[in-house]
C-alpha cells in the first residue's frame, strides 16, 4: 500500500475511533465561554452536540487557518464537499449528490444560503468571502426546513452585522504570487444608541497563471474582482428591528474557461482528436485559445431586508429578497485552439424569495419552527456564435431558453423532550411547484412552423416557441406538490453526549429541457423527472470543553437523478433510474496543551449508479465505422453520445475516500501572538464523466501553511501564506461536448504576505 494511500484510511480510521463531523474553533462567532459549539441547522440556535444532523461547522478562524478566501475553498476542510464547476457554473456535491445542470430552469442539489436567504444561481455559487463569522455544511437532504433542491444538503453562511455597540473598522490586503493583490475592510459606525451602519468592500486581481501558446499572451487568466455591501440595521422598539442590505459586484475572470485539451489512454488515441499538430495543447499551463478569447463577466445587484420580532411566546424573522445576476460569457466547446465553435452564453437571472419564520423560546420541552416560503426565479440563457463565419468579431445569435419557477411551502419541524434523555423531532414541509413561463428561441431568431408527432402546430413569429402554448403537457408535468417528512429519536446519556436516528426525505424539482430536447426534432420536450431521495443516519456526538467527536453511518435510497448531458451548444437532461450511498463519516477536534489544536476529519461513500439505461458515453468519432465518421465530419463534431446500460458503477464526481489533517499552534513572541497553522487536504480518484466511467482524475492532496504574528495591542498583525505548497497537479474539471473534450488544471503553488488591521 503505498504513503498515500496508508494516510487516507489513516483517516477514515481516526473517524470510526474517534470521530467527529465537526471541525470548529472556538470564537466569540461559534462558540460560547464553555466551549459548547452553537448552530442554527434547525433554524435556531442550539448547541450543536444537541442537533441530530451532520454538520461541519467553519468559524472565521478555521476558514483562516485553511487559507479559505472563496465558498469553493471550504472543500479543503470539509469531508465528502465537492466543489465542481462547467464553465462558469459551479455546484456542489455532498456524498456524491450533486449536478452538473447547468440550463434554463435547472438548478443545483445543495441550497446555499447567505444569512438565511437562499441564493439559486449556479454562475454566482462561488463568492469571495467577506466578514464571514462562521459557515456551516449540513450534510443529507434538508427538505423540511429547507425545502426543494436540498437533496444534498444546504451550506449556511453568516456574515457580521451593523452593531450600536461602537464604531470600528478592519480590513487585511495581501501580495502574492503571479501579481495577484488583495484588499478588503468592513467598517461599522453606530448612528444613535438604535441604528448601526456597515459598509464592507472588496477587491482582487492578479495575473493569473496560464499562457496562451497561440498568441503567447502569459497573462491570459488576467482578472479583476470587487463588490461593495452596505448595511443598515435599526432597532425600531425594543422588540422589533430591521436589518436592510444592499450588494453590488463585478467580476471579469475567465480562469473557469481557460481550458486545455484533454488527453487520456481510455480514447486510445495518440493526441486528443486524433489530431492537428500545433493546434493544441495538453500541458497543464497552457492553453490555446485560437483567435477569439474566452471571457466570463457579471453583474450582480442583491437588496435583502430582515426583520426580526420577539412576539412574546416566539421570536419571528422575515427575509426578503431581490436578485438580479447579469453573466456574459464566451467558451471554446472544441478544446483544439481552432475555431470551430466559440460559443457566446449570456446568462440574465432574476430571483425573489420571501420567508416568514416563527421559532419557540428556548428553556420548554417543545422547541419548534415554523415558517411560510415563496420562491420565484427567472433564467434566460442567450446562445451566440462567437466565431460566425470564423470572424473572430463577430456574435450571431444563435439561439436560447428561459424559465421562470415558481414555489410555495409550509413546513413545521418540533422537537419534543420526553425524557431529559430522550427527545424526538418530527418535521413536514409541504412544497407546491410549478413553471409559469418557458420557452426556447429558434435558430438565428428565424420564424418557424413546427408540427409535433401529435399534429400540432408551433409558430414563432419572435423567435421563441412557448412551451405552454407548444407543449402544454410538458407544463403540466411540470407542475406538483410534494410532503417532505422528517422524522428523529435522540437519547443524551450525559450532558456532552447524543446519540440519535433519523429518517429524512428530499426532492430536487422537475424540469423542462428546454436547453435541450426541446430544440430538437420532434421537437417534444423532455419530462425531467424529480429527484427523490430517502435518507437513513445514525450518529453520535460528545463535546466538552477542547474536545469534540462525532460520527455517523448514512444510507440513502436516490432515485431519478438528473444528469447533463452536453452537445453541441446545448445542455440535455435525461433522468438516471436509480442511486444507492451509504457510507461513514467523521472528524475530531482536541485542544493536548495550551496553544495547540489539532483537527481532523474522513468520510468513506459508496456511492453506485444502478440500473442506469441508455447512459451517456463520449465516443470518439475515429472509434467509429466509416460512414458515421462521415457524418461526423459534415457536421465539425469529434465525438458522439452513445447509450450505454450501466450498473453498479461509481457515480460522477464522488470519490470514495476525502479527509484532512488541520494544526494550529499559537504562542508569545515579543509580546504579540505568533501563530503557525496548516491544512492538508485528501481526495481519492473519481471520475468526471455523466456515466460515472469516463474522464478519472487520480487521487491528489493540497496542503495549505499559515504564519501569522498579532500585536501586543491586537490591532494589526503580519502574515505569510502558502497555498498547494506541494506543488499538486490535478484537474478540476473535464469539460465535454460533441465538438471535443477540455481539462481545466489546479492552480499551481501559491505564496504571499498580508497585513491586517482591527481598529
Amino acid at each position: 500500500m503505498g504513503r498515500t494511500s496508508a494516510s487516507v484510511f489513516g483517516l477514515v480510521g481516526l473517524a470510526v475511533l474517534a470521530p467527529a463531523h465537526a471541525y470548529a474553533q472556538d470564537s466569540e462567532d461559534s462558540a460560547t465561554d464553555s466551549g459548547v459549539i452553537i448552530v442554527t441547522a434547525q433554524r435556531r440556535a442550539e448547541a450543536q452536540v444537541d442537533v441530530p444532523i451532520s454538520i461541519t461547522n467553519l468559524s472565521s478562524d478555521a476558514l483562516k487557518t485553511a487559507s479559505v478566501e472563496q465558498l469553493a475553498d471550504i472543500g479543503k476542510v470539509t469531508p465528502a464537499l465537492r466543489f465542481d464547476f462547467a464553465g462558469g457554473f459551479f455546484q456542489p456535491t455532498i456524498r456524491g449528490i450533486g449536478t452538473a445542470v447547468a440550463t434554463s430552469g435547472g438548478g443545483g442539489n445543495v441550497g446555499i444560503y447567505v444569512d438565511g436567504f437562499y441564493s439559486p444561481n449556479p454562475l454566482a455559487a462561488d463568492f469571495d468571502l467577506i466578514s464571514v463569522e462562521s459557515i456551516q455544511v449540513l450534510k443529507g437532504p434538508q427538505g423540511t426546513l429547507f425545502g426543494r433542491n436540498t437533496t444534498g444538503g444546504a451550506i449556511l453562511v453568516s456574515t457580521r452585522e451593523p452593531s450600536t455597540d461602537a464604531n470600528a473598522i478592519q480590513g487585511r490586503v495581501s501580495y502574492g504570487r503571479y501579481n495577484e493583490f488583495k484588499a478588503e475592510q468592513f467598517s461599522n459606525y453606530v448612528i444613535s444608541d438604535r441604528v448601526a451602519v456597515s459598509l464592507e468592500s472588496q477587491y482582487r486581481r492578479g495575473d493569473g497563471w496560464q499562457h496562451d501558446i497561440s498568441n503567447n499572451d502569459k497573462r491570459v487568466g488576467d482578472y479583476e474582482n470587487w463588490s461593495v455591501r452596505i448595511g443598515l440595521k435599526a432597532d425600531l422598539t425594543d422588540d422589533v428591528n430591521v436589518l436592510l442590505r444592499y450588494k453590488h459586484g463585478k467580476v471579469d475572470d475567465p480562469s473557469p474557461l481557460l481550458t486545455s485539451s484533454y488527453y487520456s489512454d481510455e480514447f486510445g488515441l495518440g493526441a486528443p482528436f486524433g489530431g492537428v499538430p500545433g493546434t493544441y495543447t495538453t500541458a497543464k499551463n497552457e492553453i490555446a485559445s485560437g483567435s477569439v478569447p474566452e471571457f466570463f463577466r457579471s453583474n450582480s445587484d442583491v437588496v435583502q431586508v430582515t426583520i426580526r420580532a420577539d412576539l412574546g411566546f416566539a421570536d419571528l424573522t422575515s427575509y426578503s429578497q431581490y436578485r438580479n445576476e447579469k453573466v456574459d460569457s464566451s467558451l471554446e466547446l472544441d478544446y483544439s485552439g481552432l475555431d470551430i465553435f466559440q460559443l457566446g452564453l449570456p446568462n440574465n437571472n432574476d430571483t425573489w424569495s420571501q420567508e416568514f419564520l416563527l421559532t419557540s423560546k428556548a428553556g420548554t420541552p417543545l422547541q419548534w419552527t415554523a415558517g411560510l416560503f415563496y420562491f420565484e426565479n427567472t433564467d434566460q440563457y442567450i446562445t451566440d456564435i462567437d466565431n460566425f463565419g470564423n470572424d473572430p468579431n463577430s456574435r450571431i445569435r444563435l439561439g436560447g431558453s428561459s424559465t421562470t419557477v415558481r414555489s410555495y411551502a409550509a413546513f413545521l419541524d418540533a422537537t419534543y423532550e420526553i425524557t431529559p434523555k430522550l427527545f424526538v423531532t418530527g418535521g413536514l414541509r409541504y412544497s407546491y411547484d410549478k413553471i409559469d413561463d418557458a420557452y426556447y428561441n429558434t435558430r438565428f431568431l428565424a420564424p418557424t412552423t413546427i408540427t409535433l408527432p401529435d399534429g400540432t402546430v408551433c409558430t414563432s413569429t419572435d423567435g421563441r416557441i412557448y412551451i405552454k402554448d407548444c407543449d402544454p403537457d410538458a407544463v403540466d408535468f411540470a407542475k406538483g406538490d410534494r410532503l417532505t417528512p422528517r422524522v428523529v429519536i435522540r437519547y443524551k446519556p450525559t450532558d456532552q453526549t447524543s446519540i440519535y436516528a433519523s429518517y429524512t426525505k428530499g426532492y430536487k424539482a422537475a424540469i423542462i429541457d428546454v436547453g435541450g430536447s426541446c430544440q430538437n426534432a420532434p421537437y417534444v420536450c423532455s419530462r425531467v423527472k424529480p429527484e427523490t431521495i430517502n435518507a437513513f443516519e445514525v450518529g453520535a456526538k460528545y463535546e466538552t470543553y477542547g474536545l469534540s467527536l462525532e460520527a455517523a453511518g448514512f444510507y440513502y435510497d436516490y432515485k431519478d437523478l438528473q444528469v447533463s448531458i452536453y452537445e453541441a451548444g446545448t445542455a440535455r437532461i435525461v433522468n438516471a433510474a436509480k442511486s444507492e450511498i451509504y457510507g461513514l463519516e467523521g472528524a475530531a477536534r482536541v485542544k493536548p496543551t495550551a496553544g495547540l489544536e489539532l483537527s481532523a476529519g474522513a468520510s468513506w461513500v459508496h456511492a453506485r449508479y444502478k440500473d442506469f439505461n441508455n447512459a451517456p458515453i463520449y465516443t470518439p468519432c475515429a472509434d467509429l465505422d466509416a460512414a458515421t465518421q462521415a457524418v461526423c465530419a459534415a457536421n465539425g463534431i469529434s465525438f458522439l453520445v452513445l447509450g450505454q446500460d450501466l450498473n453498479n458503477v461509481t457515480m460522477q464526481r464522488t470519490p470514495e475516500f476525502t479527509g484532512f489533517l488541520a494544526a494550529r499552534y499559537a504562542t508569545e513572541v515579543g509580546g504579540g501572538e505568533l501563530a503557525l497553522s496548516g491544512n492538508l487536504s485528501y481526495s481519492s480518484s473519481f471520475h468526471f464523466g455523466p456515466s460515472g466511467i469516463q474522464f478519472k482524475q487520480g487521487g491528489y492532496e493540497t496542503l495549505s501553511l499559515r504564519a501569522q504574528w498579532t500585536a501586543p495591542s491586537e490591532h494589526w498583525y503580519l502574515a505569510a501564506y502558502g497555498n498547494n505548497v506541494t506543488n499538486s497537479r490535478y484537474l478540476t474539471q473535464v469539460q465535454y461536448s460533441n465538438f471535443g473534450i477540455g481539462a481545466n488544471w489546479s492552480k499551481p503553488i501559491t505564496y504571499g504576505v498580508e497585513a491586517g488591521f482591527n481598529f
